[in-house]
């Protein structure tokens, strides 16, 4: 009644922010009835499914959640695209009465905009709408809730809710942390300031995106903040205040930023509504509108405030969310991409910058730069790196991006430094398959360790020989695995030349081994202990070698990692140098066996056994030496260009 007396003294602008919080509530209401219409549809067409729960934005909008469940669980599909549902016609009074006040409001503030939705509210309204009928079309229906290229009412509404924004600001009274006010309470601006906080603090890494526009109100009951977030019409978040209770209204175009949004707040307990899948065969002339609502209730004024904070600093992540999105699964797929976004997003790094740079360009070129032969036609950058290093060159992108467009540096500096970046994670690769050899080696060790438990003190122990051949067949097999991962692995990545020759004569020292393990289990009991001395000596040759070579390939992965220095160049040349040593001594001792043998010195059993298994385990102690002569070459010519 006051608001009529005041326009009739012809004081509009005493009542016109009233009407913009009334419009706005309306605006709330509004965008839900049309979820509730879509839902109606989709449920018609799939009744066995159950209702979607919207009693939370039910309860925040203050629209009666027991008579919209009905509706929508309900509704029914007459055939002929005609939907039926109890409640459609009391629905469409209601939402035709919400736009009603939105556009009372904006022609309150601008008389020309007020006429002119209110001619696109009838022509709509005539073609969609057969008032006091418990039927609509589904082709009614989507001209009422579609946001597509033609007009509807959904596109109605987000018009009048820009301009109820800009006319907020219009007659806001002050500005509170740079958010536009009006009849704010004095206990009000403590919460506006705190979410403001947030949205500052992070409110640069949208660099020169518009956006972020933030306005607050107080209503009857309660405190209402609105941000326009980005560019996109539909994608607006709605934050309302009462007492120590929050509900954030979030709409979006995209389900999965949607979902994106929820998910940031994980470290509060926020009652969140089920995100629904709102389009249907009916609507598909237009695009599907997601609402999402979530509660918090606050046990202190802090911890509410720490909740808005939490609320304002998030925003921005969503801002060009789905083009990021779009150019990084371009690189590692889409459920990684969303994982990295996560990433930047919690630890406000943002994603704005990499796009403003060049997006997935400006680390396809650092590859072609850094790695032109390494990556075939069709082939992911996880092929070259593996899927967590890549995603952790993928965060580097993201950082450096960020850092260089608040330093004012240009996209070649960030395409350097990636390029320098990607050279050391391959180097790091090259590393990793380095550690396989010494894994490779670590079962060659426990095979030739085996061979002189089963030989020493003077004697044959063949209960063990036989155990311990079983368990170097088992190991062989493991081994052989091993190397068959590792050449593909080296075969994917196109590493040094020298990485693939370790693998392999790793490998034929481990079989050489096997076959030692074998005979041994053959070696009579009473095999002579002159004999048994030159092959306990082989076997610790063996030992020695698997030893030294472990001392080289670690130091020389550390090299490739960029970790080591002199040191490490030294270590990994001294192993090597000690694998020819050992080389040179299994050879005597070999040739001390066979002297032995041929000369009468065994029994004819024991000496043919004694025999082949001296000249495996030299074959071995030869293949570990291959391993130094080949580390040599890695070490002088890959590791120091």
């Amino acid at each position: 009644m006051k608001s009529r007396i005041i326009e009739q003294l012809g004081q509009a602008e005493l009542i016109l922010p009233n009407l913009v919080a009334g419009a706005l509530r309306a605006n709330e209401r509004a965008k839900l009835r049309m979820s509730v219409l879509q839902a109606a549809v989709q449920h018609a067409h799939d009744p066995h499914s159950a209702p979607p729960d919207l009693a939370p934005e039910c309860g925040s909008a203050g629209i009666d959640a027991i008579a919209t469940r009905g509706l929508i669980a309900g509704a029914r599909d007459n055939g002929g695209g005609v939907i039926e549902a109890p409640g459609l016609a009391k629905l469409n009074e209601a939402l035709l009465a919400d736009v009603a006040t939105m556009i009372k409001a904006v022609g309150a503030g601008d008389t020309a905009a007020g006429i002119s939705a209110e001619q696109r509210f009838k022509a709509i309204a005539a073609a969609a709408l057969d008032l006091g009928t418990e039927r609509m079309t589904e082709g009614g229906i989507a001209k009422l809730t579609a946001i597509g290229e033609t007009d509807s009412l959904h596109r109605l509404v987000m018009d009048l809710h820009k301009a109820l924004n800009r006319m907020t600001a219009q007659c806001a009274e002050e500005s509170v942390a740079g958010a536009l006010t009006y009849g704010l309470h004095p206990e009000d601006k403590p919460l506006v300031t705190a979410f403001m906080r947030g949205l500052e603090r992070t409110r640069g890494l949208k660099f020169d995106h518009p956006g972020l526009d933030t306005t607050a109100v107080r209503g009857e009951t309660r405190l209402m903040i609105q941000n326009d977030i980005g560019t996109t019409d539909a994608h607006v978040l709605v934050v309302s205040v009462e007492d120590l209770s929050v509900t954030v209204t979030h709409s979006d175009v995209h389900a999965p930023r949607a979902k994106f949004f929820v998910e940031l707040f994980d470290r509060f307990k926020v009652g969140w509504s089920r995100l629904h899948q709102t389009s249907a065969e009916g609507l598909a002339e237009g695009e599907a509108f997601y609402l999402v609502t979530g509660r918090y209730q606050a046990e202190t004024e802090d911890a509410m405030c720490a909740f808005l904070e939490a609320v304002g600093a998030v925003l921005v992540f969503l801002i060009d969310w789905n083009k990021a999105r779009k150019a990084l699964r371009k690189l590692i797929g889409n459920g990684d991409a969303i994982q990295v976004l996560d990433w930047a997003a919690r630890h406000e790094v943002g994603h704005r910058a990499f796009l403003e740079l060049g997006g997935e360009e400006l680390i396809a070129s650092a590859v072609r730069r850094a790695a032109p032969a390494r990556l075939g036609f069709g082939e992911e950058l996880a092929d070259l790196l593996g899927r967590e290093a890549t995603l952790k060159f993928v965060k580097t992108a993201l950082r450096l991006s960020t850092e260089a467009l608040r330093q004012g540096r240009s996209a070649r500096s960030v395409r350097e430094m990636l390029e320098v970046d990607l050279v050391r994670r391959i180097e790091r690769n090259d590393s990793a398959l380095l550690t396989i050899v010494v894994r490779q080696l670590g079962l060659a060790r426990d095979v030739a360790t085996r061979i002189a438990s089963a030989i020493g003190d003077g004697h044959v122990r063949q209960m063990e020989a036989a155990r311990y051949a079983d368990r170097a067949r088992r190991i062989e097999e493991k081994a052989d695995a091993i190397a068959v991962d590792a050449r593909q692995a080296v075969a994917r990545t196109e590493a040094a030349p020298t990485i693939a020759a370790l693998i392999d004569a790793a490998e034929n020292a481990i079989d050489e081994l096997e076959q030692a393990a074998f005979l041994v289990s053959l070696l009579p009991v009473e095999t002579e202990p002159s004999l048994l001395a030159p092959l306990a000596e082989l076997s610790a040759a063996a030992i020695s070698g698997t030893e030294a070579a472990v001392r080289g390939l670690e130091a020389a992965a550390s090299l490739a990692e960029g970790e080591g220095g002199s040191a490490e160049n030294e270590d990994a040349l001294q192993a090597t140098a000690r694998l020819g040593d050992l080389e040179h001594a299994a050879d005597a001792s070999e040739r001390a066996v066979a002297r032995l043998v041929l000369r009468g010195g065994a029994s004819r059993e024991g000496g043919l056994v004694a025999l082949e298994l001296a000249r495996a385990l030299e074959r071995s102690s030869d293949r570990l030496s291959l391993i130094g002569h080949v580390l040599h070459t890695h070490v002088m010519g890959e590791l120091s260009k």
